[in-house]
């Protein structure tokens, strides 16, 4: 299966896997799965560390290098992720949320979230 992080997931999943759930990290240790990191949560991570939201060591150089060195590949932005994000629902309002959703639409990926918001759409959410 291909499984789309959200950014908190990969956070958890880099730092602290024990804050994922027991099924988040089955699917994440499981070698039968993709996992991959949209761009998008690096972007994320980017604007929270430079307003002091988020506490990353080495910044999103290294949160990007942890990334592929632990087993994660990087999915681009595509124009189809965007096209999509039009078509959302107005479920959420976090702009990295509703892409990395799209994303996964687009791509037929699962999602892995502890948002609940998340699971309003259409999209397979693991949690």
């Amino acid at each position: 299966m291909n499984l789309l992080l959200d950014t908190h997931a990969i956070l958890w999943a880099l730092s602290d896997i024990e804050k994922l759930s027991n099924r988040a990290k089955i699917e994440i240790l499981s070698p039968e799965n993709n996992k991959l990191v949209s761009l998008a949560s690096a972007w994320e991570v980017a604007i929270k560390i430079s307003l002091n939201k988020l506490s990353f060591e080495g910044g999103v150089t290294r949160f990007l290098h942890q990334i592929v060195h632990d087993g994660f590949e990087l999915l681009p932005i595509r124009a189809e992720h965007i096209l999509q994000v039009e078509m959302l629902p107005f479920y959420h309002r976090d702009p990295f949320d509703r892409l990395i959703v799209a994303a996964a639409m687009v791509e037929g990926m699962a999602v892995i979230s502890a948002d609940t918001i998340i699971r309003l759409y259409e999209v397979n959410c693991i949690w």
